[in-house]
């Protein structure tokens, strides 16, 4: 949105969401572009909507849109997913935040401290889903004083494998030597 474009009101971003239903594919392209220019003030109702969201393809199209809102939705999608257990929610939240690059990746590392195993899961096939980005600040946690984020670091550098493991095993090998 430009400076001189209105916030959107809660009408229209609800109608916006509701069209990510819509029979047309185009129509739920459409909506998802929407949402994203929408940014920010997308964010929270997004979210409630992929909460209440049932099957497969509504829950993907608003995690596509959430994805397309942009670094805005980091914090509140983590903390949501730390609320709700339901495991689908947590999965398209984990693709969402998968598709944002290295800005969700230490937001990501740190919510992993979590005693919420499978939470941890879901964090960890997000910064997979990052790839390279995370290597290096996946890397640094490895020798981490917190257990949890000591062992949730190196599987998930095992996870993503050939490219998480060298790193993963120079920096073993590096630590011996010190």
């Amino acid at each position: 949105m430009t400076s001189d474009t209105p916030a959107p009101d809660k009408e229209s971003i609800a109608a916006l969401i509701g069209q990510l239903d819509d029979p047309a594919i185009d129509n739920r392209h459409e909506a998802v572009l929407a949402l994203a220019r929408t940014g920010p003030d997308a964010v929270l109702p997004l979210i409630q909507s992929l909460a209440g969201a049932t099957g497969d393809e509504p829950r993907w199209y608003r995690s596509v849109a959430l994805a397309k809102v942009g670094t805005p939705i980091i914090a509140p999608l983590i903390a949501a997913m730390k609320e709700n257990r339901d495991f689908e929610f947590r999965r398209y939240a984990a693709a969402a935040l998968g598709e944002l690059g290295e800005a969700a990746v230490e937001p990501l590392i740190e919510a992993m401290g979590s005693d919420d195993k499978e939470l941890r899961g879901f964090f960890s096939k997000a910064l997979c889903r990052i790839g390279k980005p995370a290597i290096v600040p996946l890397t640094r946690h490895i020798s981490d004083e917190d257990e949890i984020l000591r062992s949730c670091a190196t599987l998930t550098l095992w996870q993503m494998g050939e490219s998480g493991l060298t790193p993963m095993i120079e920096k073993l090998h590096d630590d011996k030597k010190e």
